[in-house]
């Protein structure tokens, strides 16, 4: 009885591994499951690091922010698009992106690739830039901006890229102004 049900799972075994193995694609619109509070930490620590430095006050975190955040990262994600969203008008919030191969990065070193713009940052040149440029420091201003003061961020895959989204309010970045002052 057990030589014939050895031979029994033997022969299962064979026929299991002659057929090809098929997995599933996974959806577009997932959320890169890496842990919630781990994410949410690594943001706040991120942006808030960065203003420690100006002396500016902490960012909080805003769910509201966040939710429409990771919902924006998953049209990105769906799409295979990356570009900002469009101004409501109503409520400006100021709006980061970033994309990489996905999870090829950690949360930290996703924010950090906005905060090396700091490299870039001259309060005195053309639109705050040693390169006259401000996308070339953009990312950079809107997390150290002097008013802003909630931070909600979000992230999504497709099969290639991560795609996170970080909102804030108020919006930084405007025109005229100084970000630290």
């Amino acid at each position: 009885m057990l030589g014939a049900a050895i031979l029994m799972m033997t022969a299962l075994a064979a026929e299991a591994e002659s057929r090809p193995v098929v997995f599933a694609e996974e959806s577009y619109t997932r959320t890169a499951a890496r842990g919630s509070h781990i994410f949410t930490r690594a943001m706040l620590d991120q942006h808030n690091r960065a203003r420690a430095e100006h002396g500016l006050p902490p960012l909080r975190w805003n769910p509201a922010l966040a939710e429409a955040a990771r919902a924006y990262a998953a049209e990105l994600a769906a799409a295979g698009a990356f570009e900002h969203s469009e101004d409501d008008g109503d409520d400006p919030q100021g709006e980061n992106l970033w994309m990489g191969t996905r999870e090829a990065y950690g949360f930290d070193e996703m924010v950090a690739h906005w905060v090396s713009e700091k490299a870039n940052f001259r309060r005195d040149a053309p639109n705050m830039s040693a390169t006259g440029d401000l996308s070339d420091v953009g990312h950079y201003t809107q997390i150290v901006w002097k008013d802003t003061r909630e931070v909600g961020c979000g992230v999504a895959s497709d099969a290639a890229d991560d795609y996170l989204v970080c909102r804030y309010y108020p919006a930084g970045n405007v025109e005229g102004e100084d970000p630290l002052n």
